[in-house]
């Protein structure tokens, strides 16, 4: 049985951390979740380490579901979270419901996630009333990059003042959840402390109910990461080692050997005609 949100929003009275990675595919989907994550987030930044894009904000709410379904089908027990692409929730409160009802029913994940506080309170409201739980996500934004930048939030008095208003906002409005990114630990820790709902950290410090990592940054595909990351493997040296050894070996003739082919019954190849070892008959 999955993970519910309930089980999600009980981690935070238990003290226990709640665990969360991107995946945007079937087998690492399988992988994470074997390894104990409880929550996989299909995030939009799939546009930037998966399709190549420069941002978030080119990925179509068609391509979000394609990765959805695939991450979807590769758990069991993971909360599979799809997030809602830019302009796909803020033209109209009826839009964002039709919207957010083909994750659940074409996507097949269990819960959305969408951006912004107090100016998308109202829209959360609307979806969690029609039965789709909500998280939410505050701090760098990443769809609002031409206004905001990649940089810390809430860093001066008034723009901490403003982010606490817009969790208790997505706290009101029936958010089961809400990502903190970017933000100061001792702002993350102020926020944890004033809202009923579990805070979800990604370059938040230690004091959030839980942590997310996009998983490429985890397994370090690329040479740099954020500030706010760790690499716990090189997997882009290994898998460049890898396939840099395929390409030796085929070349000088290495690879297959025997142990990676088939054979054929040599009476068979005598009725084609075919050269047999040890000599041509």
């Amino acid at each position: 049985m999955r993970y519910s949100i309930s089980d999600i929003r009980d981690m935070k009275s238990k003290k226990e951390k709640i665990l969360m990675v991107t995946a945007y595919d079937y087998a690492t989907a399988r992988l994470v979740e074997e390894a104990g994550i409880h929550s996989i987030l299909v995030g939009d930044s799939l546009g930037m380490v998966v399709l190549g894009y420069e941002s978030t904000i080119p990925v179509t709410i068609d391509e979000m579901l394609h990765h959805t379904r695939a991450v979807v089908r590769g758990t069991k027990r993971a909360l599979v979270v799809g997030d809602m692409p830019f302009m796909t929730y803020t033209v109209s409160v009826e839009s964002a419901l039709r919207n957010a009802a083909r994750f659940i029913q074409e996507g097949g994940c269990q819960t959305v996630k969408l951006e912004g506080g107090e100016t998308v309170a109202e829209t959360v409201r609307r979806i969690v009333s029609c039965g789709i739980p909500v998280c939410g996500h505050i701090g760098l934004t990443p769809q609002s990059v031409n206004a905001l930048g990649y940089k810390i939030q809430g860093k001066t008095a008034a723009a901490a003042e403003k982010l606490i208003n817009d969790a208790v906002s997505l706290d009101q409005a029936g958010a089961y959840s809400v990502v903190l990114e970017c933000v100061p630990s001792e702002l993350a820790r102020l926020i944890s402390e004033k809202i009923s709902i579990p805070t979800i950290g990604i370059g938040a410090g230690s004091h959030t109910d839980g942590q997310i990592q996009v998983i490429h940054d985890v397994l370090g595909y690329y040479e740099t990461a954020p500030k706010h990351a760790k690499k716990f493997a090189n997997l882009g040296e290994i898998i460049k080692k890898a396939v840099g050894d395929y390409v030796a070996e085929t070349k000088n003739g290495a690879f297959p050997t025997e142990k990676q082919s088939f054979s054929m019954d040599e009476s068979l190849l005598k009725g084609l005609g075919c050269c047999q070892p040890p000599e041509c008959k």
